[in-house]
């Protein structure tokens, strides 16, 4: 197979540019964590939340309340999308990603400070809805953003390496909830937990946020942006987006968000409820799983960098299709070491995956529609697909009996998906600049500032 050439353009003032770009990773990868962090944590507390929310005398009917409400913050993120899409491609890319990161912090802490059920009975269910409400309007403007601002200050050569292993921080928050909610157990008992120490998992949340915000308000705004508004004021730039970007955002982003969530929101309640493994295997497991993941989106960033975004794409969804199944199985066969091998396959593949896919749909939008372009597509899909994956998933078993049932639902999106990127003929976008001939109208002096 032969390499992608290239031909290396320098970023705008590059002279200076190494510390800029080294802030913007870390500022972005701090997001991407907090805001997955917001939800996974959320997911990894199901159990609890149930009891404390929910009263039933039917656990699994406790757990589908909880994970129904957990929908609810995707339900929102397409609104969210929308308008920080739009702000992100008016205002600037640094201006939205301090709004949502303060937003994320606060929507967290606040579900730590929640009276439960017991203390002021319905109410409690209603505020919790309305915490995952704030929680999934913010996030929905702190992936694709952080992910395009870090892509528009990165080399083309090296664009999806660095967007892997930012993106890649997604995977750390379950590996973190984890650790936390393990060490929150055995530090305080299983009683000092559900009554109270689960709180502080959530409380964790708000100096996490309060990190990203100093490191971001420290940034400056992405130079392609900056030369794409810049051309706006001096030529008519055309804002329509390509109805096959836009349906392949929609199709990958699928693929990719029912795959993480299943993972990362769904499998530790899957082995502890469904499967009966014991909840510190559940969650070392999946913690080892997510650890594996988080190395594999680097892996499949450089593949793409170095081989093209297409074959890596098209190989992982392969994968998905033949591998989800037998990786299910194996999770479900209530071992230790058959949940770890079964969810590290599913990691290694979503991994790799998402190491490709969030810099392919970038470069496939023009700077002006960009973050509007990419946000809402990758919203859309994860509200239908994301957010429902612990619902369906546990709802599938309920009807069928059949604990690898969420896979077959896996693999027939797979299938679907790999067909809808095969019929559209997806194009190549490695080494294409960030700065497209629509973003400045054509004028050659404005293309001189690419990445």
């Amino acid at each position: 197979m032969t390499s992608i050439s290239r031909e290396e353009a320098p970023a705008p003032g590059d002279h200076g540019a190494a510390p800029s770009l080294k802030r913007v990773i870390t500022s972005s990868a701090i997001g991407q964590f907090v805001e997955f962090y917001d939800f996974v944590i959320y997911a990894y507390s199901a159990a609890v939340l149930a009891k404390l929310f929910f009263p039933s005398e039917d656990p699994v009917a406790g757990v589908l309340s909880v994970f129904a409400v957990y929908a609810v913050g995707f339900a929102i993120r397409p609104i969210g999308g929308i308008v920080f899409g739009l702000l992100g491609d008016k205002i600037g890319r640094r201006r939205v990603l301090v709004l949502v990161i303060v937003m994320m912090g606060a929507g967290t802490m606040a579900i730590g400070l929640l009276p439960t059920y017991e203390q002021i009975g319905i109410l409690a269910p209603v505020l919790l809805v309305l915490c995952r409400l704030l929680q999934g309007f913010s996030a929905a403007g702190e992936t694709m953003t952080s992910n395009a601002f870090v892509a528009e200050h990165s080399p083309r050569g090296k664009r999806g390496l660095y967007v892997s292993f930012t993106y890649s921080f997604t995977t750390l928050p379950s590996v973190a909830a984890a650790i936390i909610v393990w060490a929150l157990i055995a530090g305080l008992g299983t009683e000092a937990y559900e009554s109270w120490g689960w709180r502080i998992a959530f409380l964790i949340g708000g100096p996490m946020a309060l990190v990203g915000l100093y490191i971001r308000s420290k940034i400056s705004e992405s130079p392609v942006f900056e030369a794409a508004k810049a051309a706006e004021d001096e030529t008519q730039v055309a804002r329509s987006s390509s109805k096959k970007a836009i349906i392949q955002a929609l199709a990958l982003s699928a693929v990719g968000a029912l795959g993480f969530y299943t993972l990362s929101g769904y499998m530790v309640s899957y082995l502890t409820t469904t499967v009966e493994l014991p909840q510190d295997q559940a969650l070392i497991s999946n913690g080892i799983a997510l650890t594996i993941a988080f190395v594999s989106f680097w892996l499949g960033g450089a593949l793409g960098d170095r081989f093209g975004r297409r074959p890596v794409l098209f190989a992982m969804i392969a994968a998905a299709i033949v591998l989800y199944l037998p990786a299910f199985w194996l999770a479900g066969n209530a071992t230790f070491w058959g949940a770890l091998t079964g969810q590290s396959v599913i990691g290694v593949i979503f991994g790799m995956f998402y190491g490709v896919f969030a810099v392919r749909i970038l470069e496939s939008f023009s700077t002006h529609n960009r973050v509007s372009g990419t946000v809402i597509c990758f919203n859309v899909s994860y509200t239908v697909f994301g957010g429902t994956a612990p619902l369906i998933s546990t709802w599938l078993i309920t009807q069928t009996g059949l604990l690898f049932a969420p896979a077959i639902y896996m693999v027939v999106l797979a299938v679907v998906v790999l067909l809808v990127v095969i019929a559209l003929k997806m194009p190549e976008t490695a080494g294409r600049s960030m700065l497209h001939a629509d973003d400045v109208g054509g004028s050659p002096e404005l293309q001189e500032v690419r990445h």
